[in-house]
């Protein structure tokens, strides 16, 4: 029995599938980062910070989609740079609390249009429908009990 019969093709296997659209998403994404100087990582928690407020890392991680670890290594890298600053929680000392600067705002600000563009022009090839449906297929994919 040859490998074909054993699996499915690799053009129908659904993680392939989900690395190759990402791969396809984020090409030109990471030449907007490049010059934004940040990484994907950085960005993702910047966006999130920017779209929630301050929160704790844990919170971020889950948000961002990101190990505690890496994002421990992230957040030192986006506070030397100046993008976030930490601080302790007032009603539990043990805990910190991330906040984005204004020059880490600034960072989201300056590349969103370039952002905006770049997704704005994937979703027209895609068509509106063909968009909210996958969109919708992946949160639900997402959502799935393990």
């Amino acid at each position: 029995m040859t490998s074909k019969k054993k699996y499915p093709l690799t053009n129908r296997s659904l993680p392939i599938a989900l690395l190759r659209a990402r791969e396809r998403v984020m090409w030109p994404i990471r030449g907007m980062l490049a010059d934004a100087g940040v990484t994907e990582q950085q960005w993702r928690v910047l966006r999130v910070l920017d779209e929630e407020g301050p929160m704790d890392p844990t919170s971020i991680a889950d948000r961002a989609v990101l190990l505690l670890p890496s994002l421990t290594r992230i957040l030192q890298k986006l506070e030397d740079k100046g993008y976030v600053t930490r601080e302790r929680d007032d009603t539990d000392r043990r805990r910190q609390i991330i906040r984005a600067t204004e020059a880490g705002r600034d960072v989201i600000m300056a590349n969103l249009d370039t952002s905006r563009r770049i997704l704005g022009e994937m979703r027209e090839k895609l068509g509106d429908d063909k968009h909210e449906v996958l969109i919708d297929l992946l949160n639900e994919l997402t959502e799935l009990e393990a």
